[in-house]
C-alpha cells in the first residue's frame, strides 16, 4: 500500500488490522478482473469500514459505493429462513409442522417426502433434491409464477434419501416463500419490508430487481462470454423465487443485518428482531456435509474441520472459530457474507464479477487480518484455485474430442429431429428448422435459445443465442426401433457451468402431435 493510500485510510479511521485491505481489494480486482467491490466488517456492534472500489459498469464512471445495490442471491435464504422463525415466535406455526398443513396442495415426487416434509426441512437442503434440481424453472428467468413452481415441484426428480444427505436447492425456498404469505397474509415483498428492512434499517434494501427504483444505485453483473470477454449482463429477476435469491442489498444495510446476527437477534435499539433462542436455532446443524479435500495445497489452511447446514446458513471452522456463513451467486453477481460469533465479527464482500475467487480471497484476508493469524496469500491462493478448475475443464473438454467420431452423420434428416418436446417437469422444449439448421428453444425461458451443431451420431451441441450464460450442452437424441426419436437427454458440456443449468435432469419425450 502506497504511503499517500495508507494515509488517507488512517485519515478515515480504518483500524491498524485493516490497512492493507485496500491493497488487497484492488489486486483482487485486477487478478479476477472485477469492476467494482464493496466491502463491510463490523465488530462489537460497531462497522469499522464498510466502502466501495472500483465501477458499477465497465466502461462509466459511476462508481461503487457502500451504499452501491448488488444482487445478494442466496443470501436471500437467511431473511427467508428468519422469516419463517418470526412467524414461529408468533405461533402461526411450527417449525416442524408439516409443510402439507399449511399448504394442502405441496406435493414432492415421493409421497412419503411429501407427508414427512417440515417447515424446517425446506431450509435445510436434505430433502433428496439433486444438487440445482429444479432450478431451470427460475434460471435464467422464466414466465412461471410462483405458485406454477412450486405445483410442478412434485414431479422434480429424488435421486437421494430424505434426510440423508446435503445436497443444495433452490427451489425448496419457493415453497418456504408461499408459506410465508399463506400464513402471514402478506406478500413476501411485504413481510420482508415490514417485518425485516424496515426495523434492521436497511432503507435501501430492494425486494428483488424489479423492484428496483429510479435513482437507486445498482451494480450491473458482468461475465466472461464465452469464458472470454468481459462484458455486462442484463439483470435477472426471480419473482417466482425471490426467497432463494431475490435481494438486492449493500454493504451499507448489510452491516446493520450482521450486527443484529451478532447480537443475538437485538435490533440497534436494543429492542429483539428475534430471540436468541431463534437465533441459535438458526445455528444449529440440520444436516452435515462432506468436507472435501482442496483443489490446490494452496487452500490447506481454508480447509474446516466440520461443515454442514443450518436453517439459511453454512456452518464451518477457520483457525479455531466458528463460522456462520452464506454465499450468493447470479449471472454476472457474486458475493458472500461471514460471521465470526466468536469474536463478534461480521464481513461481507459483494462483487460485480461471477467468480467466488474474488469474494474468498478478500474475506479470508480481512478474517486473518481481525483474528492476529499468520499472513497467507490467498489471493494467489485462489488464482491457482481458478488455473486448476480451468485445467479440469479443458481436461474434460479433451476426453470429449478424443471420443468423438468426428466423421459419423446424424441417423436422421434434420426434419427428423424436428419437433415439440416435453419434460415433466420443466415443461416443452422445442427443436425448430430454420436456414438449413436446427434451433432448441426452451417455451417458458427466453434467454434458452440456440443453434444446434452436430456433434456425433445423434447428437448435437447447443450454442445458445446469450453467450454470457456458458452454458452450452450436449443434446442427445435416443432413436426408437422404428427410427423415430424416443427422448431426449442433455448435460452441459462444461465443469465450469453453473450447476442450476440442471439440464441432466431433464427427459424430454416427444409431445404427442
Amino acid at each position: 500500500m502506497s504511503v499517500a493510500v495508507q494515509a488517507n485510510a488512517q485519515e478515515a479511521g480504518v483500524p491498524a488490522e485493516l490497512q492493507q485491505l485496500d491493497a488487497t481489494v484492488e489486486r483482487v480486482r485486477q487478478q479476477f478482473d472485477v469492476p467494482g467491490i464493496a466491502v463491510a466488517v463490523v465488530k462489537d456492534g460497531k462497522v469499522l469500514l464498510e466502502r466501495g472500489w472500483g465501477v458499477r459498469e465497465i466502461g462509466k464512471p459511476e462508481p461503487v459505493q457502500a451504499d452501491t445495490l448488488f444482487a445478494i442471491a442466496s443470501n436471500t435464504k437467511a431473511f427467508t429462513a428468519t422469516s419463517l422463525n418470526l412467524l414461529a415466535e408468533e405461533g402461526k406455526l411450527k417449525m416442524d409442522d408439516r409443510v402439507i398443513d399449511h399448504l394442502p396442495s405441496f406435493r414432492m415426487s415421493d409421497p412419503y417426502v411429501t407427508g414427512e416434509m417440515r417447515i424446517r426441512d425446506l431450509l435445510s437442503h436434505r430433502s433428496g433434491l439433486t444438487l440445482g434440481a429444479g432450478d431451470l424453472l427460475f434460471w435464467p428467468t422464466t414466465t412461471y409464477s410462483n405458485a406454477e413452481v412450486v405445483a410442478r415441484l412434485a414431479q422434480v426428480p429424488l435421486k437421494g434419501g430424505f434426510r440423508d444427505r446435503y445436497a443444495y436447492d433452490n427451489i425448496l425456498y419457493a415453497v418456504a416463500q408461499q408459506v410465508i404469505e399463506k400464513v402471514s397474509g402478506l406478500s413476501y415483498a411485504d413481510f420482508l419490508q415490514q417485518r425485516i428492512f424496515d426495523k434492521v434499517g436497511m432503507a435501501g434494501t430492494r425486494y428483488n430487481a424489479d423492484h428496483l427504483r429510479p435513482g437507486d444505485k445498482a451494480a450491473i453483473g458482468h461475465a466472461k462470454y464465452d469464458y472470454a470477454e468481459l462484458r455486462p449482463v442484463a439483470p435477472l429477476t426471480w419473482s417466482n423465487n425471490a426467497g432463494a435469491g431475490g435481494i438486492y442489498s449493500s454493504v451499507h444495510d448489510l452491516s446493520k443485518w450482521m450486527n443484529v446476527q451478532l447480537a443475538g437477534g437485538k435490533l440497534a435499539d436494543g429492542t429483539p428482531l428475534f430471540s436468541d433462542k431463534t437465533q441459535q436455532q438458526m445455528w444449529q446443524m440440520q444436516i452435515p456435509q462432506v468436507v472435501a479435500k482442496p483443489s490446490v495445497p494452496e487452500l490447506a489452511d481454508a480447509v474446516p474441520n466440520f461443515a454442514g447446514y443450518g436453517e439459511g446458513w453454512s456452518l464451518s471452522d477457520y483457525r479455531g472459530q466458528k463460522l456462520v456463513w452464506h454465499t450468493g451467486g447470479w449471472p454476472g453477481q457474486v458475493s458472500r457474507l461471514t460471521l465470526v460469533p466468536g469474536q463478534n465479527l461480521g464481513v461481507v464482500v459483494l462483487t460485480n464479477q461471477e467468480v467466488g475467487a474474488a469474494f474468498n480471497a478478500i474475506t479470508l484476508s480481512v478474517l486473518d487480518a481481525m483474528l492476529g493469524a499468520p499472513g497467507h496469500d490467498w489471493v494467489a491462493a485462489y488464482a491457482a484455485a481458478v488455473a486448476k478448475a480451468q485445467d479440469n475443464a479443458d481436461e474434460g473438454w479433451q476426453k470429449h474430442v478424443a471420443a468423438r467420431d468426428a466423421k459419423s452423420k446424424p441417423s436422421l434428416p434434420l426434419s427428423g429431429y424436428a419437433g415439440g418436446y416435453r419434460d415433466a417437469w420443466y415443461g416443452d422444449v422445442f427443436v425448430e428448422p430454420a436456414k438449413g439448421k436446427l434451433r432448441l428453444r426452451f417455451g417458458a425461458t427466453a434467454d434458452l435459445q440456440g443453434t444446434l451443431e452436430h456433434w456425433q451420431h445423434d447428437t448435437f451441441i447447443v450454442r445458445w443465442d446469450n453467450r454470457s450464460l456458458n452454458a452450452d450442452a450436449f443434446v442427445n437424441f435416443s432413436l426408437d426401433p422404428d427410427g423415430k426419436v424416443r427422448e431426449v437427454r442433455m448435460q452441459a458440456i462444461s465443469s465450469l457451468t453453473d450447476f442450476s443449468f440442471d439440464f441432466q435432469d431433464l427427459l424430454l419425450k416427444p409431445l404427442e402431435m
